[in-house]
């Protein structure tokens, strides 16, 4: 939040297969519907399965200026190679999401960053399904900012999920609860 309300950029990083593109197009869509402003960049690698992915996301109250996310306030990571590329830039007081599944060790990043360890392939796999690990990890960052909810993304997946992936509606809504729970339980405000 800045003086003028929201202004929130994010970077959601993994490789591809993991749906890290879908979780920044729901992100997106989630706030268009919370009437936000936003801007949604992807970037993915020729190979895409199994080769890098990632997107940026800014949400704010008033219109966006440039869609290209530096520092971002938030990121969230589904693996090791991807916390190594995007850590650092992280600012001051933000926000880390990361997928203890996949990344073994806390990275040293400034004190005043507040990680949020969420072991999502476990999660998901509790669920029926590990492809929605990626809903856990958002539902998580949903949960600690606060400004949309998880239910608020669930309401808007059928809108960014292919018309044939609608039968996976259901896990990848209890996932983004689920991510949700485990933020709120294993790390409070």
């Amino acid at each position: 939040m800045t003086a003028e309300g929201l202004y929130e950029e994010i970077v959601i990083a993994g490789f591809g297969g993991q749906g890290i593109i879908l979780a920044g197009r729901l992100l997106a869509q989630t706030a268009m519907l919370a009437g936000k402003e936003v801007t949604y960049m992807p970037s993915y690698g020729a190979e895409v399965r199994g080769g890098t992915a990632n997107c940026m996301v800014v949400i704010a109250e008033k219109k966006i200026a440039c869609p290209v996310v530096g520092r971002p306030d938030s990121l969230i990571v589904m693996n090791k190679a991807s916390l190594n590329k995007f850590a650092q830039r992280l600012k001051k007081g933000g926000l880390l999401v990361m997928n203890t599944s996949l990344i073994d060790s806390e990275p040293q990043l400034d004190e005043s960053i507040e990680i949020v360890a969420v072991p999502a392939d476990e999660l998901a796999v509790e669920l029926g399904s590990q492809k929605s690990a990626n809903m856990v990890a958002l539902g998580a960052y949903l949960q600690k900012r606060g400004y949309l909810s998880p239910d608020a993304a669930a309401q808007a997946l059928a809108d960014v999920l292919a018309e044939r992936h609608h039968k996976t509606l259901p896990v990848n809504i209890a996932a983004l609860h689920k991510g949700g729970e485990f933020a709120q339980r294993h790390c409070p405000v």
